[in-house]
């Protein structure tokens, strides 16, 4: 047992390291060697747990997927925006969530597959959008996947224009905005006045998730 969690420990200090690497460096000028010197370990353990360069970076990737998921809200518009809002907060403190972004966006990543959490976060909307659509939350027009789609795009456009000019500092109010124009032609005038759309509504979720999953913080700490 004491074997397996050092195993743990080891690996997500080294998924860490590459995370503040590719970060700051990208994918195609990060090297294992500077991820070695940051993580502090020895090629061994590094390529016990990961065996390539690629590999390093699916990890980050994926990490993003082992995160606090939102609770289930009677409104899925408010869940699905619960969703939007929390994921630009931690944009802005958890750096392994920053480094994921610069790889899902990094044109120059080539051999690496950027396509995963283009393909889960539609997925994630899809869903959402169908049972929103059932529960006579959305206007008769709105097809969930080609929405999930906007939606997903919209966002990545928002984020990387606030990462390039001021390191998402002003992302929650982007996101704010972005959601209240297009919500309005996707969901019906009651639900919509219902909703939180705040800008502090990131911080407040993520602290309600925090609350609620005490045990999780060691395994994925928020600076």
């Amino acid at each position: 047992m004491v074997k397996q969690e050092r195993a743990v420990r080891t690996r997500q200090v080294i998924l860490a390291a590459a995370a503040s690497v590719f970060e700051e460096r990208g994918y195609q000028a990060a090297t294992i060697s500077e991820i070695l010197t940051s993580a502090g370990v020895t090629k061994g353990a590094l390529y016990f747990h990961f065996p390539s360069k690629e590999s390093l970076a699916e990890g980050v990737l994926h990490e993003q997927d082992l995160k606090l998921p939102i609770p289930d809200r009677a409104c899925k518009i408010q869940e699905l925006i619960d969703i939007v809002v929390t994921h630009a907060h931690r944009l802005q403190t958890d750096p392994m969530v920053r480094a994921g972004v610069r790889l899902s966006l990094d044109q120059q990543a080539q051999g690496l597959d950027r396509s995963g959490p283009f393909l889960r976060w539609s997925q994630v909307g899809t869903e959402l959008l169908e049972k929103a659509k059932a529960q006579g939350e959305l206007l008769p027009h709105v097809i969930p996947h080609q929405t999930a789609d906007v939606l997903v795009g919209s966002f990545a456009g928002i984020q990387a224009m606030s990462q390039a000019q001021c390191n998402y500092q002003d992302l929650p109010t982007r996101v704010s905005a972005l959601l209240r124009h297009i919500l309005p032609s996707l969901v019906i005038p009651s639900v919509l006045a219902s909703v939180d759309l705040t800008e502090t509504r990131g911080a407040t979720v993520h602290t309600e998730l925090q609350t609620l999953h005490p045990e999780l913080q060691t395994l994925h700490p928020t600076p």
